[in-house]
């Protein structure tokens, strides 16, 4: 166990990454449906084995997990689901009144609270009616003494979208008209209660149908931020493994990216203002809380979808599965204008589930080279990284003179606050990075690890592009 732990930061990455492991060993030899009961037996064989009040309770949920790792709830369109069984651990509390309170006579919670919620015992002491309270923080703001503090739950906390709230049971509840799938709670939830759907059967089923069947070519488009995961091996090794699953091919998606940063450079000189088509999350987050800017989005696919259309166009046999860490790529790729190019979408945490149901140790194996992006391609998988690219690209195709001012955006909070600005004409910028997750694609919810050091894995594997301009690495398809 000690093994496969330092593969992931956190243990319920781990047992989601066990529960897929054994769907994916089982649909190998077509016994998943015959084996599905003995999972929750093979991930908790024991009392001493469970990490929840009781062994009942903790196979009951990987039940569910089970079902999500098969594709989850068919009847809901997110690719974020909730597991209430799982979901009944965290404090609801809100906004409390702690000990440190001294019973002070100036009462500046009680002026400051603007629905009269704060009343106070005999000693002075305050107290929040909940059934008042409407969670502004007011009073917590003003206290001098940090005596009123929030418990928020983790999910509702990593959501910075509005889009988590609880049901009257206390069990956490996806408004999926304002989820933009980034999946910031997902890797956030302590208790393993929130989801994103595996596609992973899917994938298995198209590596079956390919093996020994020249008609179907099965292409595995890689994000660069794989670069920074995996760090048990080397990169090579984990290209190999790929390789090892049945895959015909592995090309990088950030030669997508290469052509995209030429596109949206250009087309940024034509319009004057525009926002970047990448990040999935970010888009969908422009068109439901800003659709006043949906106009501005970037027409080009995004990177992944982009190479995915260009390899189809050069092998008719093409299918093509995408590899990232990017949990809002599986509604991406369902979307009309980009199903007919992505087949499938799965992550770094079930493609090492994949490894492992294979029995597929990649440091054992030779490595394998892959070097079709150029720096600037590759560096689109850090904030700031696409605006770098941008200007790149202007500079090639020689329109350095155009004014580009780039407002990256690391996380959606800052999207959001630059989104706000430039409804109030009041944004210093003409082109908007969108980037949903902080630290841009290196910190995605199917990330294996979200260290800090990734960024300079990633600055690394950038830099050793045989290709140092956009245009190089376009000239060489």
């Amino acid at each position: 166990m000690k093994k496969n732990l330092r593969k992931f930061d956190t243990k319920i990455q781990h047992l989601k990454y066990k529960v897929r492991r054994e769907v994916a060993r089982y649909a190998w030899r077509d016994e998943l449906l015959e084996k599905i009961t003995e999972i929750p037996k093979i991930i908790v064989p024991g009392k001493e084995s469970t990490t929840r009040c009781c062994i009942y309770k903790e196979r009951a949920i990987i039940n569910e997990q089970i079902k999500v790792a098969m594709g989850g709830n068919r009847q809901n369109p997110n690719v974020i689901e909730v597991i209430g069984i799982a979901c009944d651990e965290c404090p609801v509390g809100g906004y409390e009144v702690t000990d440190t309170c001294r019973g002070c006579l100036a009462h500046r919670c009680e002026e400051a609270c603007p629905q009269g919620a704060i009343t106070f015992d005999t000693e002075q002491k305050a107290h929040i009616d909940k059934s008042k309270c409407v969670e502004c923080g007011a009073c917590s703001r003003v206290c001098p003494y940090n005596a009123i503090t929030v418990h928020k739950r983790p999910c509702w906390n990593a959501c910075k979208v509005g889009a988590i709230s609880m049901t009257e049971d206390h069990i956490a509840y996806i408004d999926n008209d304002a989820c933009i799938s980034c999946g910031a709670c997902v890797y956030q939830c302590p208790f393993g209660a929130i989801l994103d759907k595996s596609f992973i059967l899917d994938v298995i089923s198209l590596l079956k149908e390919s093996h020994g069947n020249t008609d179907t070519h099965v292409y595995a488009v890689v994000a660069p931020s794989i670069s920074s995961q995996f760090q048990y091996a080397k990169l090579g090794q984990v290209l190999a493994g790929i390789e090892a699953l049945g895959f015909y091919k592995i090309e990088e998606a950030a030669l997508g990216a290469d052509m995209v940063a030429f596109a949206e450079a250009k087309e940024l000189t034509e319009k004057g203002f525009l926002m970047s088509s990448c990040c999935p999350a970010f888009v969908a987050y422009v068109h439901k809380k800003f659709p006043q800017f949906a106009e501005n989005i970037s027409h080009s696919l995004s990177p992944v979808a982009t190479i995915s259309k260009y390899i189809k166009e050069q092998d008719e046999k093409a299918k093509v599965v995408f590899i990232g860490p990017c949990t809002a790529k599986k509604m991406e790729f369902q979307k009309p204008e980009v199903r007919p190019y992505i087949d499938s979408v799965i992550t770094f945490e079930e493609l090492q589930s994949l490894f492992d149901s294979r029995d597929i140790d990649i440091t054992m194996l030779p490595e394998a080279a892959l070097n079709r992006a150029s720096y600037y391609g590759r560096i689109f998988a850090k904030s700031c990284g696409l605006s770098s690219a941008i200007a790149q690209g202007l500079i090639e195709q020689n329109a350095e003179n155009f004014s580009f001012q780039a407002v990256p955006c690391d996380g959606i909070a800052e999207c959001k606050v630059a989104l706000l600005k430039a409804a109030k004409n009041r944004l210093d910028g003409n082109f908007v990075e969108g980037m949903a997750c902080v630290g841009g694609c290196i910190g995605g919810a199917g990330c294996l690890t979200h260290a800090e050091r990734n960024k300079l894995i990633l600055e690394k594997y950038s830099k050793e592009s045989e290709w140092k301009t956009i245009e190089e690495a376009l000239d060489a398809l």
